[in-house]
């Protein structure tokens, strides 16, 4: 642990989650979020309400994660904060409260990139987790990403692949709305596919070149396959939901794993880190736990608090930013689209 205690709050608010952590150097001292239920109505994301709710909830947010940690904000080093990617409405709310924050408190103002965030979570400091290694890569799994990237160090970064459509979080939600799950369905899934048989319906496997992955095409084969298969039975998805949320964990698992296995060949790397929420799923955690003992590979899986988007994956690469004194001017602005 570094001699000086540096304290940075962070904040994270690229889609539907409002969260603020404080970290002291390398560790979490409160990570706090505030879940969206008004969009579980409307079946996702809604921007327009993301952003404000946003608003609504960041100063509690924020006060709250200030009281956890135990620390006032006059002992903070500098705000971190999530530009991009991610809805702009939501990133507006975070980007402009950070900037205004910052200023009043005269402390540096360090922007982040969620992509990277997601994979620099693993270093943050936990008792009984390791800690990668570089060169290393890494492959992040959520509801708008699906990447396979290259990590050099941590601010060098090289992405191998990624999804030419839907992400994999993506084509599980699309997937469980086909099947008259709520949203977020994507955890429904990962449920009843546990008690299911992973080989009961065979979906195809989209072929894409390279690293790059392909979900939409997945996604309308599902859709196809209920539609034919309730036209001849109206109790088909009841009588066989787990088989079915088996069948669909088992293909895009195997898609993943497929991707992962050409991008340890081709780079000699056998170090892979998880992260985003689909790396909370069981099939997916399964999947690499095997792959050490048939391949040799080294996982990396995060906390379960760190793999869903939070604030303390902003925090630690602002540790990490603070330390190269990498700092943000007051003219930044948020980015939607913003390339790792």
């Amino acid at each position: 642990m570094e001699n000086k205690a540096i304290y940075i709050l962070a904040i994270e608010s690229s889609c539907d989650d409002t969260s603020a952590s404080v970290m002291c150097n390398n560790r979490t001292l409160s990570n706090v979020v505030a879940t969206q239920k008004i969009h579980e109505e409307y079946g996702g994301v809604v921007p327009e309400l993301a952003s404000r709710a946003h608003q609504q909830n960041i100063v509690p947010v924020v006060h709250q994660a200030l009281a956890l940690a135990n620390i006032d904000k006059k002992q903070l080093s500098a705000i971190a904060f999530t530009r991009g990617p991610g809805l702009m409405g939501s990133l507006l709310v975070g980007t402009s409260f950070a900037k205004s924050l910052s200023l009043g408190l005269n402390i540096p103002l360090i922007e982040v990139n969620h992509m990277q965030a997601h994979i620099l979570s693993h270093f943050i400091e936990e008792e009984n987790y390791k800690i990668p290694t570089f060169p290393f890569i890494a492959m992040t799994i959520s509801g708008g990403h699906t990447q396979i990237v290259l990590v050099k160090n941590y601010f060098e970064m090289e992405v191998l692949g990624e999804s030419l459509d839907d992400a994999v979080g993506e084509a599980y939600d699309k997937s469980a709305k086909i099947l008259g799950l709520p949203y977020p369905g994507g955890p429904l899934v990962d449920k009843y596919a546990q008690l299911g048989n992973p080989k009961a319906f065979p979906f195809p496997k989209p072929k894409v070149d390279g690293l790059n992955f392909s979900f939409s095409g997945l996604k309308t084969s599902i859709l196809y396959f209920i539609q034919r298969e309730t036209k001849n039975n109206p109790n088909f998805i009841t009588e066989n939901r787990n088989d079915i949320c088996a069948s669909i964990q088992h293909t895009i698992v195997n898609i993943l794993m497929d991707k992962l296995k050409k991008a340890v060949k081709q780079t000699g790397i056998k170090q892979i880190a998880i992260g985003g929420g689909v790396s909370a799923n069981s099939g997916v955690r399964k999947a690499l736990a095997d792959a050490e003992n048939k391949w040799g590979w080294t996982t990396y899986v995060p906390k379960f608090e760190y793999c869903t988007d939070n604030a303390a994956m902003i925090g630690i690469v602002g540790y990490l930013k603070y330390k190269e004194h990498d700092f943000s001017d007051q003219d930044i602005t948020a980015q939607a689209r913003y390339i790792l």
